[in-house]
């Protein structure tokens, strides 16, 4: 056989094969990328960033991917200019990565506040030179208020080329960029005379890449708006439905406390908790759950428990309000689940003690968790009773800066003798008031306290709307009211099915609910200021809120939307409350304080929410596969386009909402793509949500079956980046 026959017949043979080719890559990159970020909880990010996504062979199973993908391009003989547009921007965006991974300069420089320098450190470890030099004129921090979390860092520089000398700030999501190379902010010294700049130069991967996020947003949405695209087929069936089938009282020991009017009023007084100044209550509540895991501890109120703490100490170290979470270190102890903090003295002094520094070097052993988690109950106690949490007092600096002190701080020299005595002799006085039962001069004090605070704290007091804002917000426990609710309605509006009159007021209650949630989310927004998408709880708030909000105008078309919204959205709440994450209001990180953040967040929140509805269907064609009644019949037959109309949209906006990170990661961090566990496992899921669209190559996914089963299995990419990469990877993205 001549080597023209040979190339022929390769040709053919690769030609027939390239679809399970392409198939095999397709699949070893996700597995890669898979194993690779759990390895990487075990050594690096930067040791997987090394030796896995920036090793050749990796580089090339993505090379061959996209050959292979583009041969399987060209014989399908694909002409649609969409479908074209999309494909490419993701030949170009890989280009572009190949670009900068070959051509892109990376390292930091170290600058000193007065001196020039020229020169700075690789990633490699060597020495390179900028194209300019670059003079620190200063560097400084902006607090938030309180002076407790930090707002903002900036380095105020002068860019000197050729003589000419520019002046220019970098901070937090704002750059410099000039000469080719960008500078961003990346830390400090402690003496605030020095700072940290991030150095990149990429100037042919970036335009590259970005020309291909251009063309994937542009492409994505227009296969949404396509008149002959599959998405505006699905949209066009008039009769698509849905289906989904979804302690104790105690009595209260006589234990000496203020009376509740009292303690609401003293939880009126402003402290600095959490990096922001608030109400004393909302301390309250986390101090209550902190320790004993509830809101409310028998019949007393939270700030009840936290005053009873502070003026009857001793009393109330001996109340079973210590609960020891693990069944570990209970039966280590010899404990109850719920004890009295004194407990944990004995002759020998303190009980854990011998045991913390063991726990220290095993902090990823249950029981060691457990010994730190019931020390830092203690520590919280210690601090309170010694009153070096009750940052209460503030006082204006020379300055003009406002700092707030407690009573067991070293106060500054400028502080007059008799400001000083008044901040230390307060609190022990509405102690003794109390223990004497003078509750009128008690709440003289308090009102003094406030008025005293009002006059010092000068712009940091936080407006009258955010305190009434967070009082309402403490008051009720919206989101557990509203999982039990949501839920009890979903699974109660099954059984009215079949009443189309009765289930309309279902529907109408989702409306309720979620006007109920959109206030709570808007509550938290007026007292942070920001729009709260900055942790886990948040976002788990916003894709309820999702959820609901895409639920009640399908269900104009599709009834039995209203059961699922209610159950879909109960169950996010209910996620949250039971995953104990965490409901407290705390200041961005200043890197966070960025617009493109809420873009970003609320883009891959409605595509996690079309896609838990993805699931739902799975579900509901299952509980309805064997049925032998004619309706359930009719909407079993009818949940794979239902499936198809949330999936577009879903994978629409899960592949926005990665690429917005990337940009934004760009802007800030000068990389636009770190492999961090969540950026990569957001990847994952796009890439697996996408083959079910590819229906046309894979046969297999006409059947609705063989679809659904994909989409159950699917739905644990979406556990593993929302709360897998949370509670077991960690990583940048992490917030459980």
């Amino acid at each position: 056989m001549s080597l023209y026959e040979r190339l022929i017949f390769f040709l053919s043979f690769l030609q027939m094969r390239t679809k399970k080719i392409l198939a095999v890559i397709y699949i070893l990159l996700v597995i890669v990328m898979a194993m690779a970020t759990i390895l990487g909880k075990y050594t690096s990010l930067d040791f997987v960033s090394d030796n896995i996504f920036g090793a050749w062979w990796f580089c090339l199973l993505w090379a061959a991917g996209t050959a292979t993908g583009i041969v399987y391009f060209i014989q399908r003989k694909i002409r649609r200019p969409i479908v074209v547009m999309l494909h490419l921007s993701f030949v170009i965006i890989l280009s572009g990565a190949l670009l900068t991974h070959l051509t892109a300069h990376r390292g930091m420089i170290h600058v000193r506040q007065g001196k020039i320098t020229q020169t700075y450190i690789t990633k490699e470890g060597n020495e390179a030179r900028l194209p300019f030099e670059i003079l620190l004129n200063k560097f400084n921090v902006t607090y938030h208020a309180g002076n407790m979390a930090a707002m903002d860092y900036a380095s105020h520089i002068t860019i000197i080329h050729n003589g000419k000398r520019e002046q220019y700030q970098v901070s937090m999501n704002n750059i410099y960029s000039g000469y080719g190379t960008r500078l961003y902010q990346s830390s400090y010294d402690e003496d605030l005379k020095g700072s940290y700049l991030s150095v990149n130069s990429d100037p042919y991967g970036i335009p590259v890449t970005y020309t291909g996020y251009a063309l994937l947003f542009f492409s994505l949405i227009a296969m949404l708006i396509e008149p002959k695209g599959k998405f505006r087929r699905l949209l066009r069936k008039e009769a698509v439905m849905a289906l989904m089938l979804i302690a104790g009282y105690t009595s209260v020991h006589a234990q000496p406390s203020l009376t509740r009017q009292t303690a609401d009023e003293f939880g009126k007084v402003l402290i600095v908790y959490n990096g922001r100044i608030c109400p004393l209550e909302t301390y309250a509540i986390d101090f209550t759950k902190k320790l004993y895991g509830k809101k409310t501890y028998k019949d007393f109120t939270p700030c009840q428990v936290l005053t009873g703490f502070m003026f009857w100490g001793d009393e109330w170290m001996k109340e079973p309000i210590l609960r020891l979470k693990g069944s570990e270190l209970r039966s280590k102890l010899n404990m109850n689940e719920y004890i009295a903090p004194i407990n944990l003295f004995g002759k020998q002094g303190y009980i854990l003690g011998p045991y913390l520094q063991d726990a220290q070097n095993q902090q990823d052993d249950n029981i060691s968790k457990q010994l730190l988690d019931t020390d830092d109950k203690m520590m919280l106690l210690m601090d309170l009773t010694q009153a070096k949490s009750l940052k209460i007092f503030p006082y204006i600096e020379k300055n003009g800066m406002v700092d707030w002190f407690s009573p067991s701080d070293r106060f500054p020299a400028s502080m007059p003798k008799a400001q000083q005595q008044y901040i230390r002799s307060i609190l022990p006085l509405a102690g003794q008031l109390t223990r004497q039962g003078k509750t009128d001069m008690v709440n003289e004090l308090i009102l003094k306290l406030r008025k005293y605070q009002y006059r010092y704290g000068g712009n940091t007091i936080p407006s009258d709307k955010a305190i009434r804002a967070e009082q309402i917000y403490n008051k009720y426990p919206f989101t557990t009211i509203l999982f039990i609710f949501n839920l009890t309605a979903g699974l109660l509006s099954v059984l009215f099915f079949t009443n189309r009159k009765r289930y309309k007021l279902f529907t109408g209650l989702m409306v309720i609910s979620w006007l109920f949630l959109t206030f709570t989310m808007a509550l938290r927004w007026i007292i942070n200021g920001t729009i709260p998408l900055a942790n886990g709880y948040e976002t788990m708030l916003l894709l309820s809120w999702i959820i609901m909000l895409v639920s009640i105008p399908a269900t104009r078309k599709m009834q039995l939307m209203t059961t699922f919204g209610l159950l879909m959205s109960g169950f996010m709440l209910l996620v949250s409350h039971l995953g104990e994450m965490d409901p407290s209001i705390t200041p961005r990180m200043p890197v966070l304080n960025s617009p493109l953040l809420s873009i970003h967040v609320s883009i891959i929140m409605i595509s996690y929410a079309l896609l838990s509805l993805t699931f739902i269907c799975a579900v509901a064609y299952f509980c309805t596969y064997n049925s032998k009644r004619e309706g359930i019949k009719s909407v079993n037959r009818q949940l794979t386009s239902l499936s198809q109309i949330f999936l577009y949209p879903a994978i629409t906006t899960l592949g926005l909402g990665i690429f917005i990170g990337a940009i934004w990661a760009n802007i800030s961090w000068g990389n636009y793509w770190g492999w961090d566990p969540k950026e990569t496992w957001a990847l994952i899921t796009f890439m697996i949500y996408a083959i079910p669209i590819h229906s046309n190559s894979l046969s297999s996914f006409r059947n609705p079956k063989k679809y659904h089963l994909f989409m159950l299995l699917s739905f644990l990419s979406i556990l593993m980046t929302y709360f897998g990469v949370n509670y077991i990877l960690g990583g940048m993205h992490s917030y459980a």
